[in-house]
């Protein structure tokens, strides 16, 4: 059926925040090349870009058509479920630029380039957690994707940066070739790429069907590193700069795991037979691999990428009870980690002596006694990514876990705790060092005022949110309630 200008309009209508980043990343491109001074154009293009972003969080969360709907015959989809992850990952993005803002012009990689990435990454978010087809979720997947391998990248004197920069290339190309692998095959027995389609084809599902899935699978696990599809992780995280190594832990692991909940739920979502055995066993290598891992490190920053594949572990755990409980409790789950997260990041870009910055785990010997306000915050941050009780990232794993207890996967959730305790175990190893081991350099210079304000609101949340966690509650549980189980 033709397009007509009324359908347009309407469908224009639902895509606003898209439109906003679009439009004003292609704005700020052509500024930044216009504005005189390479660091007054990155400093003027960085707050326009975080304007947009809280601009675009703002028409999701208060100016969203009521109802919702789909766009462009069924590609773009706008729910109370998507809506949800684009407030979050546009905050998450206005924060990483935060984080990046004075980290870069101290390292002499203050260029208008940086937020413009930034702004085309959050774009191609914004697409996957709204995809209703298989063409959006790769054309979405591509946009992210293209931006962060220059961003790993960004710092083209590093040859750390550089090799980062290559690995999260190749091997993102080979997890892209298993995802459109596995939708020709999808295509090819469902006859269609529309997640209406597929799902009825799923009701009576063909053994190609079943290959496709296990193939977008694989390539969607790598975007949220999932064991055995995480070997990038930690060369990435700590070859790249630490700002793109924040903005690589939060936004797009949270755009990636509600990208795999709205395949997995919907489309897929009368084969959940079948993809559960596959979520369980990536849930059980990855918190394996990730807690392990950790023990073994001695740069905060690999330490903090294989704490990431732990924790995607425990939220494959929810989604692997395949009920619209485990929708909202991985969603309530992984904004409790962005915010842990990006806290966490910004006590590491705080990890700056005169000689510049520091990465060793040793380094953070005796930090209560310089800065006892940054490592209180940081035990706080620490403790609550690790799910410990009293601080707010414990219920995001107790909900996670309550999810895969009512599916009946107790065993499951026996395992996750033990992996649980034996991550506690490493954050504690951090926190030894800050708080009892005597210094073993210079003091850390003071932080930006805006990595302050980050790292101690962040803190804070640990314990202040607490009080928020019912009003989180209905808000995710909202949220959930589009996709359904």
């Amino acid at each position: 059926m033709p397009m007509t200008g009324s359908m347009l309009l309407a469908d224009l209508s639902l895509i606003v925040p898209e439109l906003i980043l679009a439009v004003g990343a292609m704005a700020l491109l052509l500024a930044g090349v216009f504005i005189k001074g390479e660091e007054t154009a990155a400093r003027l293009v960085s707050l326009a870009a975080m304007a947009l972003l809280i601009l675009a969080a703002g028409v999701a969360v208060f100016l969203a058509p009521q109802g919702g709907g789909t766009a462009f015959f069924g590609a773009f989809v706008l729910d109370s479920f998507s809506l949800y992850a684009k407030a979050v990952v546009y905050l998450a993005a206005a924060i990483a630029l935060v984080l990046a803002g004075h980290y870069l012009r101290t390292e002499r990689l203050a260029r208008f380039e940086f937020p413009v990435l930034i702004l085309l990454a959050t774009l191609g978010m914004s697409v996957m957690v709204s995809a209703g087809d298989l063409i959006a979720l790769y054309l979405g997947l591509e946009l992210q994707s293209l931006a962060l391998y220059i961003l790993a990248a960004f710092n083209r004197d590093s040859l750390r940066a550089s090799e980062a920069g290559l690995k999260y290339f190749v091997l993102g190309a080979l997890s892209s070739g298993l995802l459109l692998y596995g939708a020709s095959l999808v295509y090819g027995f469902a006859g269609s790429t529309e997640f209406g389609a597929i799902a009825l084809a799923a009701e009576n599902p063909s053994v190609g069907l079943i290959f496709g899935l296990v193939f977008v699978v694989s390539g969607l696990a790598f975007k949220i590193s999932a064991a055995p599809f995480h070997m990038w992780t930690p060369d990435v995280y700590e070859g790249a700069p630490t700002p793109v190594a924040a903005f690589f832990a939060t936004a797009p692991k949270l755009a990636a795991m509600v990208l795999l909940i709205r395949v997995l739920m919907e489309p897929f979502g009368a084969m959940s037979d079948q993809w559960q055995q596959i979520t369980i066993i990536l849930a059980i290598l990855s918190m394996g691999i990730g807690s392990l891992g950790a023990l073994l490190q001695t740069n905060i920053k690999r330490l903090m990428a294989y704490s990431s594949i732990g924790n995607m572990g425990y939220a494959l755990v929810g989604l692997s009870a395949a009920s619209e409980a485990a929708v909202w409790a991985v969603l309530l789950y992984m904004t409790l980690y962005v915010i842990g997260v990006a806290g966490a990041f910004g006590v590491i870009l705080s990890m700056r002596r005169a000689e510049g910055m520091v990465e060793r785990i040793e380094d953070l010997a005796g930090l209560s006694k310089s800065r006892p306000g940054l490592a209180l915050a940081f035990t706080g941050l620490l403790l609550s990514i690790g799910g410990m009780p009293f601080l707010v990232g414990f219920f995001g794993k107790l909900f996670v876990f309550y999810a895969a207890v009512q599916a009946g996967l107790v065993w499951l959730v026996v395992l996750a705790g033990i992996f649980s305790t034996v991550s506690i175990a490493y954050y504690l190893m951090i926190l030894k060092r800050v708080w009892f081991d005597e210094p073993t350099g210079g003091e850390f210079l003071n932080p930006p005022a805006s990595v302050a304000v980050i790292t101690r609101v962040t803190g804070i949340a640990t314990v202040g949110l607490l009080l928020l966690v019912p009003f989180m509650l209905n808000r995710v549980i909202e949220a959930g309630s589009a996709i359904g189980g």
